[in-house]
């Protein structure tokens, strides 16, 4: 998948949710929930079938580190939700105290910009294809729980859409600079791009599961049937790609540890053949 077109799907998807503020009822979040569900579960599985591994056949930092890393993600997103009070997942805020002004939420904003920055991240890593259409699965209630925040606080419908386009530009930029960094483009910031990459992991971690226990019933140890399927579509989409991929990495995919070994059988073997020479 090129570029442009992740770009593209990411932008696009949060850009028209956010929009569909304008011309959808607010109050009907059954679908909404459903979409939050499969999103969850597909974000979670993606998570735990490639990144998690990748991160740690990476063999640039001790396991136990990139461990510290992931604990450290998930508590940061922690911090992160204080501030965006959880619109990441979906939830809608209704003005219940009867005010019909709100006050901009700037710290909603910044947070969940920064949250969407770094989602962007995992994608410069080789599994585009499946993190692209989750995440931007993941960003439609999101953008559409922004947007009814945002018509909430009586701005004018152009700076509405506008700070919604800012929000959708996030994860094309945090991307852009992903790939930067991974292409050694960006500063020397290439040798951390482990680290950071444990760090999305433990927000992602953080998201999906958070999104798999508030996207059912009031009660969540009550059985939800619409829900369960949605959640075990998620996961079986994820492991449809984890095969066919898999498949193709166990023929073509070398990692780090490979190319160390091979290089030093290569330097072993000149060694040898040198001091035969002598």
């Amino acid at each position: 998948m090129s570029s442009f077109l992740i770009v593209s799907i990411l932008f696009l998807s949060a850009l028209l949710s956010g929009i569909a503020v304008f011309f959808v009822k607010r109050d009907n979040t059954q679908l909404l929930k459903l979409v939050l569900s499969f999103s969850g579960a597909y974000l979670f599985a993606i998570t735990v079938l490639h990144l998690i591994p990748e991160v740690y056949h990476s063999n640039q930092t001790p396991g136990e580190i990139i461990g510290l890393y992931i604990l450290g993600g998930f508590l940061f997103q922690l911090i992160l939700e204080h501030f965006s009070q959880g619109i990441e997942h979906g939830h809608i805020h209704h003005n219940k105290d009867g005010h019909h002004h709100q006050a901009f939420p700037i710290a909603i904003l910044v947070s969940l910009c920064l949250h969407a920055f770094l989602e962007g991240f995992p994608l410069a890593s080789g599994h585009r294809n499946e993190l692209v259409f989750g995440i931007a699965i993941h960003h439609i209630p999101a953008a559409f729980a922004l947007g009814s925040l945002l018509i909430g606080t009586r701005l004018k419908k152009q700076t509405i859409v506008l700070f919604i386009a800012v929000f959708a530009a996030m994860t094309p930029l945090g991307f852009l600079t992903s790939k930067g960094i991974s292409a050694g483009e960006i500063g020397n910031v290439a040798q951390y791009f482990d680290k950071i990459m444990a760090v999305v992991i433990g927000i992602f971690l953080h998201i999906s599961t958070t999104i798999l226990f508030e996207s059912g019933s009031a009660d969540h140890h009550t059985f939800n049937k619409k829900k369960m399927l949605a959640v075990l579509l998620g996961v079986l989409v994820s492991m449809a790609n984890f095969l066919f991929e898999g498949h193709d990495h166990s023929h073509h995919h070398h990692g780090p540890s490979d190319q160390t070994e091979e290089t030093h059988d290569h330097e072993h073997h000149d060694h040898d053949h040198h001091d035969h020479e002598h």
